[in-house]
């Protein structure tokens, strides 16, 4: 929430209406011969004094970038039978300055619909796309553009109209692709540009369909890279002030050669129209996304097999790391890529198949991005010491459709010896034997091994780290403990070693791992 209340949200941008209200027909610029909007000329300088630095400039005019593009953009309509119980409700109207000229038209667009019978009925969506490939007819598109539609429509610059079919679609990117009959009229297509070549403050142009209006172009620029908004496993957009409102959904986002660097997916406002905060699908994921698509009617993408967590500073300390960095590994999935031992709970991916992993967001994205079956290096660290593993990916799709209930590596336990103790206190916590009356008591299950911990002290450490009671201990410092006397040797041996952290390996009365730092008093 701002401090005025208002609350601001993340809005995907197709724009909906009843099939039932008024079309729009509006006009398009028609193609032109490509044209780059010249540089400004430098200034001349006056004899005898020394040059001065140009200023900074943006395009002169991007009249002839947009002529030649707009015959590429094109409005995605889809319509959906639902009944009086489903759709999210009206799109709320966007705020307008007053005695805006634009009024009337939003007043005949969103209030109209106020009151309609909520009854079964057909509702329209409307998005943007544009064509990748004019020879086989290929229309991309955000996914949310076309979710349950029942007919699409692809509807060109010229007011021309088209069904389309749909290929495929990709949830966790929010992409979907479209084919149209190439030999029913002439297509115009644009390309994928390099999105890794952008540069935050490089110039943009976005061309959509906002609120059903057709081909609108405006300029910004990229104002942020690398952008986490919560939406997807693999997100990595492209934020930029280029105004994109409702409707824009699906639209691209162009550099200055005319290339698609981006497609404009959300925006951040608390009213639901542009504020200037605007996020847009990178190339180079969506080209990736639209290639398996195309081939195979699917994404196939790779997959580790493995639970991973962020690496925080006082991990990094727990394992002689010089700074925190990379993904730690939290847990092995059964029957994934390297349930063979070869990757193991507490290890520290560094890089993958040449490619650094600063956090943990980065892994996920590099394994999804790599072949299905290839063999990569990956660097880790294990127990302080870097090293080199080599794994062979598996197949993310294939996982979907697997138990991925997590076990463990951790040993039996072993016999009682003549010192162990059956309860102690540490570090906060009041641990015991992990008998089998105490399995049945916190319903921890059968393959869990380890020390379990009875008690946590109100106000620890332990207690701020979101342990709880029932919570198992599989390891300390990356060794195995199966008994309370284990854990108080290996506390005791980090105090001697100088160590301020402990760096214990939790399992959960499901087995799945975590690994949580505790100050050592």
């Amino acid at each position: 929430m701002t401090s005025t209340g208002v609350r601001t949200s993340i809005r995907l941008l197709t724009a909906v209406a009843l099939v039932a209200t008024s079309s729009l027909s509006p006009a398009f610029a028609q193609p032109a011969a490509p044209a780059v909007p010249p540089a400004a000329p430098a200034p001349s300088v006056p004899q005898g004094q020394p040059a001065q630095p140009s200023p900074i400039q943006g395009p002169a005019s991007v009249a002839d970038l947009a002529e030649d593009l707009l015959g590429a953009v094109v409005n995605i309509s889809t319509s959906q039978h639902v009944t009086g119980t489903e759709g999210d409700g009206p799109v709320p109207m966007p705020e307008l300055p007053e005695g805006s000229p634009f009024q009337d038209f939003f007043d005949d667009f969103f209030k109209n619909r106020e009151g309609q019978n909520q009854g079964p009925r057909d509702v329209q969506s409307l998005g943007s796309g544009f064509v990748i490939d004019a020879k086989e007819g290929i229309v991309v598109t955000n996914n949310h553009v076309i979710a349950d539609a029942d007919a699409i429509e692809v509807i060109f610059a010229d007011g021309g109209k088209l069904k389309a079919e749909l290929l495929g679609r990709d949830t966790k990117t929010d992409l979907a692709v479209l084919k149209v009959d190439p030999a029913a009229r002439k297509l115009t297509s644009v390309q994928f540009g390099d999105s890794d070549q952008m540069r935050i403050g490089d110039w943009v142009m976005a061309v959509g369909n906002p609120f059903g209006l057709g081909g609108t172009v405006t300029v910004g620029i990229i104002s942020a890279r690398n952008r986490d908004i919560n939406s997807g496993p693999y997100d990595d957009f492209i934020q930029t002030d280029a105004a994109i409102n409702r409707g824009n959904s699906g639209g691209p986002l162009f550099n200055m050669r005319g290339e698609v660097i981006g497609i404009n997916t959300a925006i951040i406002s608390p009213s639901g129209g542009s504020i200037g905060i605007g996020f847009s699908i990178p190339a180079k994921m969506a080209s990736s996304v639209v290639s398996q698509i195309r081939e195979f009617g699917e994404t196939r993408r790779g997959w580790l097999g493995v639970r991973i967590q962020p690496v925080t500073d006082d991990i990094a300390e727990s394992l002689n790391m010089d700074r925190a960095h990379g993904a730690l590994v939290a847990g092995i999935i059964k029957g994934g890529p390297v349930d063979n031992g070869v990757i193991q709970p507490g290890d520290v991916v560094l890089k993958f198949d040449g490619k650094e992993v600063r956090e943990m967001r980065d892994l996920p994205r590099v394994v999804a991005d790599s072949p299905v079956g290839k063999a990569v290096d990956v660097v880790i660290v294990r127990k302080g010491v870097e090293q080199t593993v080599q794994v062979t990916l598996g197949r993310l799709e294939d996982s979907e459709e697997m138990d991925v209930a997590e076990g463990t590596d951790a040993p039996e336990a072993e016999a009682e010896q003549p010192d162990a103790v059956e309860n102690a206190a540490t570090l906060g916590m009041t641990i015991g034997e992990l008998t089998d009356e105490q399995r049945e008591a916190f319903s921890i299950a059968k393959e869990v091994s380890g020390v379990l911990i009875t008690e946590v002290a109100e106000g620890s450490a332990a207690s701020e780290k979101g342990i709880e009671p029932g919570e198992v201990i599989t390891e300390i410092g990356q060794e195995s403990v199966s008994s309370p006397k284990d854990v108080l040797d290996r506390v005791q041996r980090l105090k001697e070693q100088g160590r301020k952290n402990a760096l214990l390996m939790l399992a959960s009365k499901t087995g799945e791992l975590r690994f949580v730092t505790l100050r050592i008093e």
